[in-house]
């Protein structure tokens, strides 16, 4: 078994400085690299895609709606057009400073309310795939599993990631829980684990509700930020190879 750890990384931004990346990127395979409209900027940028080659960390553009006082997260009513518009913007620009540094940019997975909006509305997981096949479709594309992200994406020919969340519980249809919602996020970090083994080897986790559901997990999401986040990662990377599970970048 083999599954990829991706972190959500350069989202500084001008006199801020959030998470720890390059404490962050030695533990991790693969980095969703803000792209300055949920956060980072164009310093952040072009650093963070020159920490991760050093360290051969894969690149990822994370895109996300214009929103940096909501962190990306709020819903934001945007037309088709202009959802392909800011994904090809942000995807552009992030590509370019991956050129600039001879690095190569090998997937996209989208941010926060545009992740989540694309999981379950058909016609945006439809144009969020367009944009990423329409700049390169060799790119691979990370979503939630079973979503409609990911179904949109191999219709249209694109290489897919189904994405698991080590910290986060999930409804009985396959969809996180709402962050608004009480017991959204695993705080303890042995539940968090168990949990992240379950779906690497089973293909099941337990929803907020107590059923089991079956999930596939090619990549798992980890977070670079709070006060035991270090810790998190290398325990996550020693249980994976407690039960010989070797961690590997997308598409490795």
């Amino acid at each position: 078994m083999k599954v990829d750890l991706n972190c959500d990384l350069g989202e500084s931004f001008g006199n801020y400085t959030i998470g720890n990346d390059e404490a962050v990127l030695p533990l991790i395979t693969s980095a969703n690299v803000a792209c300055g409209f949920h956060a980072g900027d164009e310093n952040v940028m072009a650093d963070t895609v020159r920490y991760a080659k050093t360290h051969n960390v894969s690149i990822g553009a994370h895109p996300g709606f214009p929103d940096l006082k909501g962190f990306g997260r709020r819903n934001l009513d945007m037309s088709l057009d202009e959802i392909y518009n800011m994904m090809v913007y942000q995807i552009g620009a992030l590509k370019t400073f991956c050129d600039l540094n001879q690095a190569q940019l090998n997937h996209v997975k989208p941010h926060g309310a545009l992740y989540q909006m694309g999981a379950k509305n058909r016609g945006i997981a439809k144009t969020i795939a367009k944009a990423v096949y329409d700049i390169d479709p060799n790119l691979y594309l990370v979503g939630l599993s079973n979503s409609l992200l990911l179904e949109e994406a191999e219709k249209i020919g694109l290489s897919t990631a189904s994405e698991v969340f080590a910290d986060r519980r999930y409804e009985k249809d396959g969809q996180l829980v709402s962050r608004k919602k009480p017991g959204a996020l695993i705080e303890d970090t042995s539940e968090a684990i168990q949990q992240v083994i379950r779906m690497v080897t089973e293909g099941k986790t337990t929803t907020i509700t107590g059923e089991d559901i079956n999930i596939s997990a090619d990549t798992i999401c980890v977070h670079g930020d709070g006060a035991h986040a270090l810790a998190f990662v290398k325990q996550i990377r020693e249980k994976l190879s407690e039960v010989n599970v070797k961690i590997v970048k997308i598409g490795g």
